[in-house]
């Protein structure tokens, strides 16, 4: 045996069988370098024009700031000393700038080393509120875009732990935002309590189906430490620093001014609390006020809502989806389901949609019926409205053009389609901001509207620009994108200026702004000048293959080769595969591509593309389509639709020459690590795996789970046969497994990892298990980040081009 081969053998050995290292470790230099990359800013920009605003984060938090403290109440989780989500975003700068304009100018007066969240422009868009957490707590501050100058006009006093905390007044010299209430008891620490008694939970024989939620109170002390995080006192403040009380202590969820600003809209969270379901669902009412703060009506009081009916179209029966109609003054709208808020009901329509003028006395008066599950409403005026629906169990959305003021006129159904069926999505329709500050629909003079499409086609993606006369219902297509070897994403039209704003970018660009004109043909203006962070990766080769499943349906991915591959000389690398299945109802939807090869190639932290930089071949996003199509459903042929799916995706780039397909490595996220497991276990196509924070034994989700409706009783051998740890004794592939300690989504507990690498290890599968601390389902901390990024970095060496991979995968 040669040196080389003693060396690899012997650090297999070590990596396999030692005490692990207990250290964050880094990644080689070629992945340290991508990932240290500075990212272009986020942008914002005032619908004048007139300001475009720069907002600067870190591309990563730090395992310090995830290990503040932090209390998992309800559904939330609440730093208790600063009083905001403990996993807030922060941005850390803010620059201004005129469109067009290289430079930009920074915003003087900002506080030190800032944590600013919680943006939200004054409804002339002269200000922008935000909020600034200090290590004491949250404080109020406010930016004058003119002057680019900020000032603080509170103390750490804000409560942002049930989050729509500023909120502005309609002449925009003041905000209502919720502030820390004057008697907030103390916290109460159990790990120093004695025990009073049980935590008791009872049941009446109802029927409470409820999804593996996170996060749940779990006790008395729970409930209480909630109540107080949630209260909070609403406070008038001015931006001269001047403020008001405005309502006394409460636990305030989502608050809203009317159009013309005379009233507002409050819901607040309810008693009792519950230890089955988040505080969403707890009990709520909803109060009208006047703006000065005095009560004008209770319009609804919802009961806890604990045993919906079965189903993702459910709905409790009752008023609903409460909202401002945008084009008038002060009319509130609601829903209310026609079916019982039960799917399995057969009804000609599903929902009611109905107004109620201020002073929000009597009965609403009817709008529309939906023959779906009602969505929203895009106002136009008194004659002109837009309604959306949906249904989950067929996939059908339909769009209604409807008249507000003649409920007796039937409305007209401008589409009626399946939504994953991309190629034939009619757009997004554009809006505008009135004259009370709110979104309607774009109408120009002649009263058409304006349709924004992603333009997904066989023959690849168009975006386009349609013009709809909603009289005759007829179309102007008078925008087409074709550019070469470049992608354009059309984010807003603004018909009485001509102004198109784009995003245009290519593999090797960064998005960057452009307004264009679609009348007078204008060239495009550069608006921002971002420049590409990864240049290491910049030259390599990508393209979007499509082939087919041994059943003939098309499937694509995104294919990379490595940096500096010579296409050529075709030789043969190692490849690492990334999915995540999803499903569908139909083969026509499921086939169909929407991958860009000119998108930017942009290496997030869960990304396999850092590895084009260590030689291997990645493909990425490769589709796994799960059909049921009529009365079958997706997950009845779960296993061998995903085996199916990965065996035609190897096919296709073996054929293609440039990998060993001895040495493919599979992974996934999520549901993809789900699909990552169940691929180990019941195929022979992969030498590793790679499964991040997955679910693995679905009798612990046994109400459902992805887009599983059936509960465990209904169709126990669906959740046997899908459960990778009813299988751990046919796991014969090296599998790499890693959890957020701290998970906090709806299923993929930290003990599934747990509980499925004791099953492989028992059996004597090849497997390693990193639990990363205090990270979540999506991972936060740099040092959490690029310790994951080594492990993945170690397994792919190891496992694909060691010598000892064909005896740990047991290939031949």
């Amino acid at each position: 045996m040669s040196l080389r081969c003693l060396f690899i053998a012997f650090f297999i050995s070590i990596y396999s069988h030692a005490q692990p290292a207990t250290e964050y470790q880094s990644p080689p230099e070629e992945i340290l370098k991508l990932v240290n990359a500075q990212l272009a800013p986020s942008v914002w920009m005032t619908d004048s024009g007139e300001h475009m605003l720069l907002l600067y984060r870190p591309a990563y938090k730090t395992i310090a700031e995830l290990s503040e403290p932090e209390l998992r109440l309800a559904g939330l989780r609440i730093n208790p000393k600063t009083n905001i989500g403990s996993r807030t975003t922060y941005y850390n700068d803010i620059r201004i700038k005129r469109p067009g304009d290289k430079d930009s100018r920074p915003i003087s007066g900002l506080p030190q080393q800032p944590r600013l969240a919680n943006f939200s422009l004054s409804p002339d868009q002269s200000k922008l509120a935000l909020t600034h957490t200090s290590l004491e707590g949250v404080e109020l501050w406010v930016v004058d875009l003119a002057g680019a100058s900020a000032k603080k006009l509170s103390g750490p006093r804000l409560n942002a732990n049930l989050r729509d905390v500023i909120n502005w007044f309609k002449d925009g010299k003041s905000v209502l935002v919720k502030m820390l209430p004057t008697d907030r008891k103390p916290l109460i620490n159990r790990d120093n309590q004695i025990p009073a008694g049980p935590t008791i939970s009872t049941n009446d024989g109802k029927k409470a189906q409820n999804r593996t939620y996170q996060d749940l109170l779990k006790n008395p002390d729970d409930s209480y430490n909630f109540e107080q995080l949630a209260r909070s006192e609403l406070v008038q403040v001015f931006t001269n620093g001047e403020s008001k009380p405005w309502k006394e202590a409460d636990m305030y969820g989502n608050i809203s001014f009317s159009p013309d600003g005379k009233y507002l809209m409050v819901v607040t969270v309810e008693k009792p609390f519950s230890y089955l379901v988040p505080y969403y669902r707890f009990p709520s009412k909803t109060t009208i006020y006047d703006s000065r703060g005095q009560l004008v009506k209770t319009i609804l009081e919802v009961p806890l809502i604990e045993d919906l009916p079965k189903g993702f179209m459910a709905e409790r029966t009752g008023m609903r989806d409460l909202s401002w109609r945008s084009d008038r003054a002060a009319t509130l709208t609601y829903a209310e389901a026609l079916d019982g808020g039960d799917p399995a009901n057969e009804v000609a329509f599903r929902d009611q949609v109905y107004q109620l003028e201020a002073p929000f006395d009597g009965p609403g008066t009817p709008l529309i019926k939906t023959q779906n599950r009602f969505m929203r409403i895009i106002w136009g005026n008194d004659q002109k409205a837009i309604a959306l629906d949906r249904w989950w169990n067929n996939r059908n959305t339909k769009t209604y053009l409807f008249n507000p003021s003649d409920p007796g006129e039937e409305p007209v159904i401008l589409s009626d389609r399946n939504y994953q069926d991309r190629y034939s999505d009619p757009g997004d329709f554009v809006t505008e901001r009135n004259a009370y500050n709110m979104p309607v629909l774009a109408l120009d003079k002649k009263g058409n509207a304006f349709l924004l499409g992603d333009g997904y086609t066989a023959s690849g993606q168009f975006p386009f620009v349609d013009r709809m006369d909603l009289s005759k219902l007829e179309k102007t297509r008078l925008y087409v994108s074709r550019l070469e070897d470049k992608m354009e994403n059309l984010i807003d039209y603004k018909p009485e200026k001509d102004q198109l704003l784009v995003q245009i970018e290519s593999a090797s660009e960064h998005p960057n702004y452009y307004y264009k004109s679609l009348v007078r043909r204008k060239g495009p203006q550069q608006l921002t000048f971002f420049e590409n962070p990864f240049k290491s990766i910049q030259e390599v080769h990508k393209e979007v293959i499509t082939y087919k499943r041994e059943d003939g349906l098309e499937l694509s991915a995104t294919l990379y080769l490595p940096v500096g591959y010579e296409m050529e000389a075709r030789e043969k690398r190692p490849m690492i595969l990334w999915a995540y299945p999803r499903e569908y109802k139909d083969k026509n939807s499921a086939s169909q591509n929407t991958q860009n090869p000119n998108e930017f190639t942009y290496p997030y932290w869960g990304s396999p593309v850092y590895w084009v930089s260590r030689g291997y071949v990645v493909l990425d996003d490769a589709a796994f389509p799960i059909i049921g199509e009529g009365d079958e459903q997706p997950n009845d042929s779960f296993r061998k639709q995903l085996v199916a799916n990965a065996k035609a995706a190897i096919d296709a780039v073996d054929a293609l020459g440039y990998i060993d397909r001895e040495k493919v490595a599979v992974g996934g996220h999520s549901y993809g690590a789900f699909m990552v497991a169940n691929l180990l276990s019941h195929s022979d196509l992969f030498a590793a795996g790679i499964a991040r924070s997955g679910a693995y034994n679905r009798t612990l989700t046994p109400f459902g789970f992805q887009s599983e409706e059936r509960n465990y009783w209904e169709a126990p051998e669906v959740y046997y046969t899908m459960s990778p740890f009813m299988h751990a004794d046919k796991m014969k592939t090296p599998l790499l497994l890693i959890h957020g300690e701290a998970d906090n989504n709806s299923g993929t507990y930290p003990m599934q990892s747990e509980r499925y690498f004791n099953a492989l290890k028992g059996l004597g599968a090849t497997v390693r298990l990193v639990m990363l601390p205090k990270e979540s389902h999506g991972y936060r901390a740099k040092e959490s980040i690029l310790h994951m990024l080594w492990e993945q970095d170690q397994w792919l060496e190891t496992y694909l081009k060691g010598p000892a991979q064909d005896a740990a995968s047991g290939k031949k």
